[in-house]
């Protein structure tokens, strides 16, 4: 298994740590439920290092990832970050993505970490243009540090402003006394924050620093378990759950992110869909009897009839109720549609809820 620049700083405050995506990680410290509070409140850290970064190079870096992604990467500009896909040539998703615009010619991709080889291969496999590739994700640490307090932490920790960073921007500067460390007004949790970029060689320093700067603030180190909890109330996709290989983004509601402005791989088969409609949609949901809905369980009518299944669920800490996504026909996909889910031969009733849930 793979470890992050910080697997013994995890370990020394406790982590009880679980094997993800080939990596050794921190699932949780204190708590899901304490650790999920603390970022929808206050401010709270995440070692996300084994996410993958690429950096693509050269005049042609932007007709490469316009190839490559769903999104119009033309709308970049230096400093500018956005939300894409990499579709598959069979009407599913290879994996989604952050692109950031460094320069004019140079782009950063931020990958999963369970699809950094494939992706890297996608990549490659449609990069007949001449671009440099050069695949950082060993030598590069990310830390989200999420939650509303987050900026009051990390302002003392910079010249960059973030107070006035806007959302999906990024700047690149002196950090906790380290340079070209990249920050940006990005995450997964919908609570607010920023994610770190630095080498490895800094990752403990930064760290440090971060949880110095937040002491006042009660800042905690948080784990995957509430990373996963704090994304689902906020209706963000979880890659190999609610996208896939198999799942178009236009099911997944990531039409916002599909623009058929240009062209991209499998782009008419897709605009096709859009035209004739999908069969099926990504849909929230919560549960109305009491039982939480776990992932692959089959989704039904009050017949009996399947009609599709979880993708993810939890209960969630904020709502204190449980709540779930999942695909399901389009005629169950309306808001306050009844559906039930088959939780151990047991068929208890939910409700469909438009995403977010908080």
């Amino acid at each position: 298994m793979k470890e992050t620049a910080l697997i013994n700083k995890h370990i020394a405050l406790g982590a009880k740590m679980v094997p993800f995506a080939g990596f050794n990680m921190p699932v949780t410290y204190e708590g899901v439920n304490v650790e999920h509070e603390t970022v929808r409140n206050g401010v709270g850290v995440f070692d996300v290092s084994h996410m993958g970064e690429f950096i693509l190079k050269g005049d042609k870096a932007l007709e490469l990832i316009q190839k490559v992604t769903s999104n119009d990467a033309s709308k970049l500009y230096p400093g500018k970050v956005q939300y894409s896909c990499l579709p598959n040539d069979k009407g599913g998703i290879v994996d989604d993505l952050l692109v950031y615009m460094i320069d004019e010619s140079t782009y950063m991709l931020v990958v999963n970490a369970s699809n950094i080889d494939k992706d890297w291969d996608w990549i490659s496999q449609h990069n007949n243009l001449g671009v440099e590739m050069k695949n950082i994700s060993n030598k590069t640490s990310l830390l989200a540090v999420q939650g509303p307090k987050a900026v009051d932490v990390l302002q003392t920790l910079t010249e960059m402003n973030l107070r006035d960073m806007e959302y999906y921007s990024f700047a690149k500067g002196m950090f906790a006394g380290h340079d070209n460390v990249l920050v940006s007004a990005t995450g997964y949790t919908g609570a607010g924050g920023f994610e770190v970029y630095c080498d490895n060689e800094f990752a403990t320093d930064v760290w440090d620093a971060i949880f110095k700067a937040g002491e006042s603030y009660d800042i905690k180190p948080i784990g995957l378990a509430a990373r996963d909890t704090l994304r689902l109330e906020k209706g963000f996709c979880l890659y190999g759950n609610d996208i896939d290989d198999n799942t178009s983004p236009l099911e997944a509601g990531l039409g916002w992110i599909t623009k058929f402005t240009k062209d991209f791989v499998n782009s008419d088969n897709l605009k096709k869909q859009k035209e004739e409609g999908v069969v099926r949609k990504l849909v929230g949901f919560e549960m109305v009897d009491r039982g939480i809905p776990r992932h692959d369980y089959e989704i039904i009518d009050s017949e009996g009839n399947k009609i599709g299944k979880v993708t993810s669920g939890t209960q969630s800490p904020s709502l204190k109720k449980a709540i779930g996504m999942g695909y399901v026909t389009k005629e169950f996909a309306r808001p306050d549609s009844e559906i039930f889910i088959n939780i151990r031969d047991k068929r208890l009733k939910a409700q469909v809820k438009k995403l977010p849930f908080l």
